[in-house]
């Protein structure tokens, strides 16, 4: 692509999250000279997420503002403006403020939490999303209320640890029969079960919330349950409400549909982060990976695609990472796959990781206080080397040294 033309290019990025801004950024230090949008449903400066459910909720920071000087990068910042359509065939973007022309379009719209039915408008119930929530819970958590959270998944578990912390009484309500029932095999997410009551908060599981009333959360078995306030964690879902209409194809889970190189049904849009799915060659299936890693990797092929470059085909190995009841747990992976489990270390103590195989070959793992096992195990599913899985179980030896 000539310099000239290039420099012509108008993108157009939807979403002012990690991936957007990602993605805004990496166009810039891969050197395109067109212009670059970036448009945000939210009135604040772009922000990080992670920080909500930890210093930002609990007062120890006021926000967790990007370091990027947008200015300077010559990047166009449009703020407080929700998208509320797209129209491909005219490279338009509708938004409050009218259409927006682009020549490429950038979707990184994220994710939204699940709400509780029957809780909207109820006074005392909350979502942890965005700055906003969070500003509205820290007063909650300094009043030092009586709090129910309702769903014992990362997020749940999260804001758990900062009501614990800031002195709350905590009771945790999950529909499922164990923590993170969604995310991990019951094997795995059983022994955190204790975890809960080891930091002082009660753990109710196969417990479903039938109503909010004001002070208090009825459970289906009739059981009543003092709130102070409710915190609702049940997951999330990709937000494209707004997609309707526009044939951009979307997924099973509302997702947007994109290819290996995060390119879209649409001709000159993309997707990526918690709003897109991609097919993995490492997996064999496509994923849907909602965490703050995939949105800081995949603008970097969205970036190189739009430059006309030739990317490497996007097939991370996805990564997260939680810090819950004075753990650190990180995970790896996809374990969906996997033929054998194998544990180092005693889940009963506090460090130990559980890695999943298929044909001796690292596809995932959980490392809880054990960083180094998750380091060189990332990097050993990357290259997919044959493991020894006799010296694997030897919490004593580098995971690195137990290869076939």
């Amino acid at each position: 692509m000539s310099e000239q033309t290039q420099a012509q290019r108008r993108v157009v990025v939807v979403g002012a999250g990690m991936a957007g801004v990602q993605t805004a950024v990496a166009l810039r230090e891969q050197g395109f000279t067109g212009t670059v949008t970036l448009i945000g449903a939210e009135p604040h400066q772009p922000y990080d997420r992670p920080p909500l459910s930890k210093a930002v909720l609990l007062g120890k920071a006021e926000g967790s503002a990007f370091d990027v000087d947008f200015e300077a990068l010559d990047i166009e910042l449009l703020l407080g403006r929700e998208a509320l359509g797209v129209r491909p065939d005219a490279h338009e973007l509708d938004t409050e403020a009218g259409p927006f022309p682009y020549d490429v379009l950038v979707i990184a719209t994220g994710a939204e939490p699940i709400r509780l039915p029957g809780t909207e408008g109820v006074p005392g119930v909350h979502l942890l999303r965005t700055l906003d929530d969070a500003e509205r819970l820290r007063p909650v958590l300094a009043r030092q209320h009586d709090i129910v959270v309702v769903g014992a998944g990362w997020i749940g578990a999260e804001f758990a640890t900062a009501a614990l912390e800031s002195g709350c009484a905590v009771t945790v309500v999950e529909a499922a029969d164990r923590p993170l029932a969604g995310a991990l095999p019951v094997e795995v997410a059983a022994p955190m079960t204790s975890w809960y009551a080891d930091a002082g908060a009660v753990l109710r599981t196969n417990a479903r919330v039938e109503r909010v009333e004001p002070g208090a959360v009825v459970l289906d078995d009739g059981s009543r349950v003092a709130a102070g306030a409710v915190v609702v964690g049940v997951g999330a879902r990709p937000a494209t409400a707004w997609l309707a209409g526009s044939g951009i194809e979307l997924g099973a889970h509302r997702e947007v549909l994109a290819d290996d190189r995060l390119r879209t049904s649409a001709p000159a849009v993309y997707a990526v982060g918690d709003c897109a799915s991609f097919p993995s060659a490492r997996y064999g299936e496509r994923l849907l990976v909602h965490h703050w890693d995939n949105a800081l990797q995949g603008p970097r092929t969205v970036a190189a695609d739009i430059l006309g470059e030739t990317p490497t085909v996007y097939d991370p190995v996805p990564y997260f990472w939680s810090e819950q009841f004075g753990r650190f747990v990180q995970y790896a992976g996809h374990h969906a796959s996997a033929d054998t489990t194998l544990w180092r270390g005693e889940p009963s103590g506090p460090a130990w990781t559980v890695c999943w195989l298929r044909e001796n070959r690292l596809v995932a793992l959980l490392a809880v206080g054990r960083p180094r096992d998750l380091a060189q195990g990332r990097r050993l599913i990357e290259a997919g080397t044959e493991m020894n899985p006799e010296l694997l179980t030897d919490p004593a030896r580098p995971l690195k040294a137990a290869t076939a």
